[in-house]
């Protein structure tokens, strides 16, 4: 909340340091605002918090040190680790602790040793979340079975089930425990202040009474009905809420372990090792014991496992990781490659230039972490009231106790009047609005092939109103394919495809083999020559006849002695100028045709387009290809010349999304390459292609699993309903205390029936989720 943050003196304004620290013990939004607070006090400090991604980043001036900020943090209630180091500078500032190689700071022992920051974070470990959770489950049914049938109790059946029932409100509600122990003790609360209490209340409440008649269920008979009215136990109110509410604080822990897939999938995407040329010999080497000046040797086939420059030998390079082109790049001696990029087809000698952190592919996950960071989580709305809710609670209970003590002077009446406040405000329907939800639409978008990331990316489906198409691997195949062939004087189209493609054939490059897929008829071939960068030649038999055929590019005829006249060149320009990726053929010294490459446009991608517009969406096209491309592309799945940015780089893709941003249009970006991982990222919503690379999936909100553009409007239309369900659930739960508090309060409800509607309030939540397996159908 940068609105409400101190801003920096004119004193201690100057150089600052970026300290990158892991928080745990946070659970809602109003946690974010306390740390960002309590940081904001101090003197010319600024911190940003990540809710989703459990860190902060802080901008602190010299003369506050590492240490102060820890301890600040932990003032607050949290647990509190320095990750990174500081910039600009090898230090980490005034606390001394010690820099490492990069310039970054190393954690100091005190910093690693903090206790209370590891319980917390390992309470709200997804393992330790299921362990409670089927400890909870196991335990809970029992319970509820023998106190809500009456044909399953027996002689002193109390006490079992509050045997039973202990683990369960005490070990596996802990985390709920801690969290209101922590709150309480800075004099704050939230939803787990009212769990903890309604969950306490409920099982002590019980226990007292239980205590006060130890025969109070003496008299049961296993077979036979024992009167509900003849005792006061609710051991199974406190088991099943803790046993529900840890469902969706699991579900909620799974989706926040994997936030930082993404970038180990981009770091995973560079070269393991390389071989290093040295004294003569070939010496692998792990890629990152690489510096700069080695010469690494490259075969084709492998990555490339640095950036560096091409000292010998020339090939093309696949860079469609990186840049998105869907066409190999062409490099010789001087040329600059870049790390994580294919060598296809020559031998290669690179001298690295650039390793390790200052890497191309480095940078872009340095470029995914801060768009990550910068994406502010989204408030969960059960969080937001929640502010308000949960203390209004705890006043309505403590008002009941005290009203009812003064009126009646009947502690027992009183006692159950405000347990049955506690109990029916305890926000079990609450903590089952999202992850009921969640579940049968994530189910349902399964079965669509569709997967949605977490909870917290469906409000920002509901704002979208621009949707950023990648184009290749997105809109098309991202495979070159023979488009059309155009034959000049007396020669056929199939006899300029045929010479082209048998001549072909003996190559390897990624051209050569879209026009060697193109026909299967093939001529005999001798004297192949292949010149990388320029094209092939050979002797053709014909039949009777062996023709000299000539295929490539224009400098590559003219060093073959062939020159196009100025009608030629100008269908040449034609065919260019239409988006095609155009390869000549000459035979026998002559001209005989054009042969047009194209990346195939996907099935069903105009009627996406199509779709997306219905949804009141505006769709663009970013492309890192070039401009005649890109229109042609658009042009054919129905987007306008005007909303088609072409020829940008990754750093530009990002641009492009945070520019619309600035323009006040909500963005939605659908990718499938690491090109596209940094903008999935910085988008409002991002979208990646089944097909695609894992880090442009892990930094994506949303999944398309299949290769089929068009369940991306489906993707967004499925995301918009579950929101709807879930703020219909969340309205529905709340509207169910607003007029059930006041019954309990007023003595009309004791905690079994407040038990029991809050049960129905559950289902109701349930059933209502339940309508999103229906969606599409």
């Amino acid at each position: 909340m940068p609105e409400t943050r101190t801003p920096v003196p004119a004193e201690v304004a100057g150089p600052l340091r970026t300290l990158e620290l892991g928080i745990t013990g946070m659970t809602c939004s109003s946690c974010v605002a306390r740390v960002e607070k309590k940081l904001g006090k101090l003197e010319g400090v600024d911190a940003s918090v990540n809710l989703a991604l459990e860190t902060a980043t802080v901008h602190a001036p010299e003369a506050v040190s590492d240490e102060e900020i820890l301890r600040t943090v932990e003032n607050a209630g949290y647990g509190a680790v320095l990750q990174g180091g500081s910039a600009p500078g090898g230090s980490a500032g005034p606390s001394g602790a010690a820099g490492d190689d990069d310039g970054g700071a190393r954690p100091g022992p005190d910093a690693m040793a903090r206790v209370a920051g590891r319980e917390a974070s390992s309470l709200r470990s997804p393992e330790s979340l299921r362990r409670r959770l089927v400890v909870a489950a196991a335990l809970s049914v029992p319970v509820f079975a023998i106190s809500m049938v009456p044909g399953l109790q027996f002689p002193h059946w109390g006490w079992v089930v509050a045997v039973l029932s202990l683990p369960v409100v005490t070990w596996a509600a802990w985390p709920f425990h801690r969290s209101a122990a922590v709150n309480a003790r800075h004099l704050t609360s939230t939803m787990d202040t009212l769990v903890s209490m309604g969950v306490s209340a409920a099982y002590l409440f019980s226990l007292w009474n239980l205590l006060r008649d130890p025969d109070m269920t003496a008299g049961a008979m296993l077979g036979h009905a024992m009167d509900m009215s003849g005792h006061q136990l609710y051991f199974e109110t406190g088991a099943l809420v803790t046993a529900f509410l840890l469902l969706g604080r699991w579900l909620e822990a799974r989706a926040k372990a994997r936030s930082g897939e993404a970038l180990r999938a981009l770091l995973e995407l560079g070269a393991k090792d390389a071989v290093v040329l040295r004294d003569g010999q070939q010496v692998r080497v792990p890629a990152e014991a690489l510096r700069p000046g080695d010469r690494i040797l490259v075969r084709p086939g492998e990555k490339i496992p640095t950036d560096g420059t091409v000292l010998e030998g020339r090939s093309a390079v696949d860079t469609s990781l990186l840049t998105g082109e869907s066409l190999p790049v062409e490099v010789a001696e001087g040329d600059t490659v870049t790390g994580a990029t294919v060598n296809t087809t020559g031998r290669l000698v690179v001298e690295a230039t650039r390793v390790g952190a200052d890497t191309t592919l480095a940078q872009m996950g340095r470029m995914v972490s801060r768009a990550q960071a910068t994406k502010a989580p989204v408030a969960r709305l059960a969080d937001r009231i929640s502010g308000v809710f949960v203390p209004v609670v705890l006043v309505l209970a403590l008002a009941t106790l005290t009203g009812w003590l003064l009126l009646t002077g009947d502690v027992h009446a009183s006692f159950v009047a405000a347990v049955s406040v506690l109990v029916i405000a305890c926000p079990c329907a609450l903590g089952l609005a999202t992850p009921t939800a969640l579940l049968t639409g994530t189910g349902r978008g399964a079965q669509l092939g569709i997967l949605i990331k977490s909870a917290e990316v469906l409000e920002d489906t509901r704002t979208v109103d621009t949707v950023v198409l990648d184009k290749t691997g997105t809109v098309t195949s991202g495979r070159l394919a023979v488009a059309a062939v155009t034959p000049l004087s007396a020669w056929s189209k199939d006899q300029v495809l045929d010479l082209a493609a048998s001549v072909e054939d003996s190559s390897e490059h990624p051209i050569a083999r879209a026009i060697a897929a193109a026909t299967p008829h093939r001529f005999p071939v001798s004297r192949f020559v292949s010149a990388p960068g320029g094209g092939v030649r050979a002797h053709v038999a014909d039949g009777m006849h062996s023709r000299s055929v000539v295929v490539g590019r224009t400098t590559w005829l003219a060093q073959n002695g062939i020159r196009l006249d100025d009608t030629q060149q100008e269908a040449l320009r034609r065919a260019q100028g239409g988006g095609f990726t155009t390869v000549l053929v000459a035979v026998d010294g002559a001209l005989a045709g054009f042969v047009d490459l194209a990346d195939t446009v996907k099935d069903g991608a105009r009627e996406a387009v199509d779709r997306l517009r219905e949804l009141g969406l505006r769709p663009m096209l970013l492309t890192g290809d070039n401009g005649p491309v890109a229109r042609a592309v658009a042009a054919e799945v129905g987007i306008p010349a005007g909303d088609v940015v072409a020829d940008v780089s990754p750093e530009g893709k990002v641009a492009v999304v945070r520019d619309l941003q600035d323009e006040g249009r909500v963005v939605a970006m659908v990718g499938d390459g690491v090109n596209d991982a940094a903008a999935l990222a910085q988008a409002d919503l991002g979208v990646a292609m089944g097909s695609g690379t894992d880090a442009a999936i892990e930094a994506a909100d949303l999944t398309i699993v299949r290769d089929d553009v068009r369940a991306v409007p489906t993707a967004i239309a499925l995301s918009r309903r579950t929101l709807a369900v879930i703020k219909s659930n969340l309205f529905w739960a709340f509207a169910y205390n607003v007029v059930a508090i006041p019954v309990a309060a007023a003595g009309l409800l004791n905690p079994v029936v407040a038990g029991a509607a809050m049960a129905f309030s559950s289902v109701f939540v349930v059933l209502n989720s339940l309508r999103l397996r229906g969606f599409g159908r």
